[in-house]
């Protein structure tokens, strides 16, 4: 492990100390999100002096509250947005197969053939999935990758989705998406593989007083100031990009999801894709996860008001969403099903009237006349993207001499090839959240025979992965190991019996 990939309280009080002795760089990025770090990986990567400072912790915002999914851009189709499906077909095969494949696998997606999804609508539908197998082609995307769509009989459908409705069940349509281990993760992977290529990389950092060519970078746990000078300045602060630049005016969307158990769905081993009615083209799905739990999701609407740190859902989402995928289940989910739930805010420029879901997906970048550029709207699977295109438009308004960008191809921390990943000496669960970093969080667990052990009842998480968390992850506080290094909060009460061991780990520093 490279030391410069390493984020911890140390490195940090240590970049901290040198910014304050020589507060200058050629590009300073504010925002910890995937995009936030996204750009200040393709900077640092062009050769680029980079600082990144973050009010709370890397992805904390909408960046961990995503589907996990890493979308090809079907659903644009649906809607005539070719470019941006492409785009996003582009995004997810570099993702999968170059940038992150420790990260990411393919999900199998059905639509259950049910006696309310008319046969028009099947038809449409299929004609659909057909469509995004032309875009994965048209990515490049091998189908040892992601495989193509067909149709399937109802015994598959049960196979995949045990708890699937039986009555009036005729087949299924099956299509291929990516899935990613965790969305947090693959933030956190981003920052550390900037700071391997040089950038500096402070949480707990918020900026003010911000100007094209500066801004005030206050440490939360210390109250000290400095004032960062840079060639450029990048807000990437997504749903907050307002407060940085007021002129820049969003429409926030919430996004809700629901969290349940395995066990609420027999074993769901694909994403249950239920037509929401009266809706064509929208759907809710739920989704396995890797940790034993499913995700039931998502949602749009209008969140109007002041951002809040951390979104809550609405009684009525969560109606909305149990009411949706109870039409494709033999058995009805309540309430009492539900173990958590999470929600977060798109951040969508204002296009004016209409509803949120109707608002365009594809990201912008605006260049202020003193050079501050903000970059908004865009999905998680398009960061990199973003990130090009915002470095490219600092570079323009500067006049800043770099090399090219390197993204598209340039592997994070821990990310290596399938076949390489396939032999790595560490448990599968450990290697497709770490990769190739997988044997030193075995290695911590074997040196304390304690922290192998599950932090708490319920989860699989071993002490050893927090403080894997606080030595190299960049950690610094409880909710940081507990909501982003892990998902650990995602149920209350887990997080509760784990709040201990968070504690230690980072002691452990």
């Amino acid at each position: 492990m490279a030391p410069a990939a390493r984020l911890s309280a140390a490195r940090r009080a240590a970049d901290l100390a040198a910014l304050a002795d020589d507060p200058s760089v050629d590009v300073l990025v504010i925002g910890g999100g995937v995009t936030g770090t996204g750009v200040a990986l393709d900077a640092a990567s062009r050769g680029l002096r980079v600082a990144l400072v973050e009010k709370h912790d890397l992805a904390f915002g909408t960046s961990r509250w995503s589907s996990k999914l890493v979308h090809g851009g079907l659903r644009y189709l649906a809607s005539g947005a070719v470019g941006i499906a492409y785009e996003s077909a582009v995004e997810r095969d570099a993702l999968i197969r170059s940038i992150a494949p420790h990260l990411t696998r393919p999900l199998p997606q059905v639509v259950p053939l049910l006696g309310d999804v008319s046969r028009r609508d099947a038809a449409l539908t299929r004609v659909g999935f057909l469509a995004g197998d032309a875009l994965r082609l048209a990515a490049r995307t091998p189908g040892s990758e992601l495989s193509r769509s067909r149709r399937i009989s109802p015994a598959d459908v049960i196979a995949m989705a045990p708890t699937v409705r039986r009555a009036g069940l005729r087949g299924g349509l099956l299509n291929w998406d990516g899935q990613l281990t965790d969305d947090a993760r693959l933030t956190v992977g981003i920052a550390r593989t900037a700071a391997r290529h040089g950038a500096v990389i402070l949480t707990h950092c918020a900026a003010s007083q911000v100007t094209g060519t500066a801004a005030t970078v206050t440490d939360e746990l210390t109250g000290h100031s400095v004032t960062v000078r840079a060639k450029s300045v990048i807000n990437a602060t997504g749903v907050w990009s307002g407060t940085v630049d007021p002129a820049v005016s969003l429409r926030p969307s919430r996004g809700t999801h629901l969290v349940f158990r395995q066990e609420s769905f027999g074993g769901l081993s694909a994403g249950l894709t239920v037509p929401v009615p009266d809706s064509f083209g929208r759907y809710v799905f739920a989704l396995p996860q890797p940790d034993g739990r499913v995700y039931v999701g998502l949602t749009d609407e209008e969140a109007d008001g002041a951002v809040p740190d951390v979104p809550t859902p609405s009684d009525a989402e969560i109606d909305f969403l149990l009411a949706t995928v109870n039409l494709a289940l033999g058995a009805p989910l309540t309430r009492h099903d539900v173990v958590g739930t999470f929600a977060g805010l798109r951040p969508l420029l204002n296009s004016g009237a209409g509803k949120t879901a109707d608002v365009s997906r594809k990201h912008a970048v605006l260049t202020r006349g003193d050079g501050l550029v903000t970059v908004v709207g865009g999905k998680l699977t398009t960061y990199r993207r973003m990130a090009e295109d915002a470095v490219d438009a600092a570079l323009a308004a500067t006049g800043l001499v770099a090399g090219p960008c390197l993204t598209r191809t340039l592997p994070l921390v821990g990310a290596a090839p399938r076949k390489t990943l396939q032999h790595i000496d560490a448990p599968e669960r450990l290697v497709r959240a770490y990769g190739t970093e997988a044997p030193a969080v075995v290695a911590l667990g074997e040196a304390d025979p304690a922290l192998a052990e599950p932090v708490a009842a319920g989860t699989d998480v071993t002490g050893a992965e927090l403080v894997f968390g606080a030595l190299v992850e960049g950690a610094i506080t409880p909710a940081d190991l507990l909501e982003r290094r892990t998902r650990l909060a995602l149920i209350p009460e887990i997080a509760e019996a784990a709040a201990g061991a968070a504690q230690s780990a980072l002691a452990a520093q």
